[in-house]
C-alpha cells in the first residue's frame, strides 16, 4: 500500500491570516494527491509571541481554532496535523498540543509536548506546560500514525515507544531554531529515529527567520525520499514539501533486520529509568 504525505513547511503569514495559509498549503496538497498534510510547530501563531501572548491565544482542542481547521480539513478531504496552544483548564500555562483531524473534519487525536526547550538561552517552560504522558497511535485509513513535537525528536525513548505500539509513521511538526550543527543535528536525528525504529519519520520545520527548514521524510532505511530547502532571511520558503510512501518498503526492512524482535528488555530496565 502506498500513500502520500505534505509537509507545509511555512513562514508566518505576512498577514496574520493563519486560517488562509492553511486553506493555500490544503488546495496545494490535494491538488498533489496528498492524504495527510502536515503543518510545522506553532502553526496558530500569526508572528514571533511573547509569553503573555502564548497564554492569550491559548484555545481547548474543541475550540474555534480547530473547528476552522476541522471545517478545511472536510471541506477539501484530506488528514491533517497541526499544533495550538491548549488553553489548562486551571488555568496554569498552556500546553503545546499536537492535533489529528481526519477527512471528514473529526479530531482523531492529540498529543501534548512532553519535552520542552529549556537550552541555549530559551526557556520553553517559562510560557507552555509539559504533557505528562505520550501519544497514542492514531489509526488511519493509510498508516498508524505516532506524533511528537520538535524537542522531543532529541529523546529516542518515545519513538521507540511509537514503534512498539504499532506506528508506521512518527510526524515531528517543529520551529526548530537555528545555530551551530543544528540544521545537520535536525536531519541526523530524523534519519536516525527512522533507522532504530524501522519505520517512516516525517519532519516539518518552520522556515523564516530563525529556523532551518529542511523538512523531510525519512523511509525505515534511514534514507531521505524528500526534501525542502534550508530556510533564509530572505526567501520566505513557504513551500509543500510531497513524498509518496510505499509501506511495503517497511515491511522488507523489519522482515530482513528484525531489530524489534532482538531487544532485550530485561537489561534495559534501569537505563530506562
Amino acid at each position: 500500500m502506498s500513500y502520500t504525505i505534505g509537509l507545509a513547511q511555512s513562514t508566518y503569514p505576512e498577514d496574520g491570516d493563519v486560517v488562509a495559509q492553511g486553506r493555500a498549503f490544503a488546495a496545494r496538497a490535494v491538488s498533489e494527491g496528498c492524504d495527510l498534510l502536515v503543518f510545522p510547530e506553532n502553526f496558530m501563531w500569526s508572528r514571533k509571541l511573547s509569553c503573555e501572548d502564548v497564554a492569550r491565544i491559548a484555545e481547548p482542542v474543541d475550540g474555534p481554532f480547530v473547528r476552522e481547521m476541522a471545517r478545511l480539513m472536510r471541506e477539501f478531504g484530506i488528514w491533517c496535523v497541526f499544533t495550538i496552544n491548549e488553553r489548562r483548564p486551571d488555568g496554569g500555562l498552556p500546553y503545546n498540543t499536537a492535533v489529528v483531524v481526519d477527512d471528514s473534519g473529526e479530531v482523531r487525536g492529540s498529543y501534548r509536548k512532553c519535552h520542552l526547550y529549556d537550552a541555549l538561552g530559551v526557556r520553553e517552560s517559562d510560557r507552555l506546560s509539559a504533557g505528562t504522558q505520550l501519544a497514542e497511535p492514531v489509526h488511519t485509513p493509510f498508516c498508524t500514525l505516532g506524533l511528537q513535537v520538535c524537542y522531543d525528536l532529541r529523546f529516542p525513548e518515545p519513538a521507540r515507544a511509537a514503534a512498539l505500539a504499532g506506528c508506521d509513521l512518527l510526524v515531528y511538526p517543529a520551529a526548530w531554531h537555528v545555530g551551530r550543527c543544528k540544521p545537520d543535528q535536525w536531519e541526523t536525528l530524523l534519519r536516525a529515529r527512522a533507522v532504530e525504529n524501522e519505520l517512516f519519520v516525517a519532519g516539518v520545520c518552520r522556515s523564516g527567520v530563525g529556523f532551518v527548514g529542511r523538512s523531510l521524510v525519512a523511509d525505515s532505511m534511514g534514507r531521505v525520499l524528500a526534501q525542502g530547502g534550508q530556510a533564509t532571511k530572505s526567501d520566505g520558503l513557504n513551500q509543500l514539501v510531497v513524498c509518496t510512501i510505499d509501506s511495503a518498503v517497511l515491511q522488507s526492512t523489519r522482515r530482513n533486520m528484525p531489530i524489534l524482535e532482538h531487544r532485550r528488555p530485561e537489561l534495559y530496565g534501569e537505563v530506562a529509568q
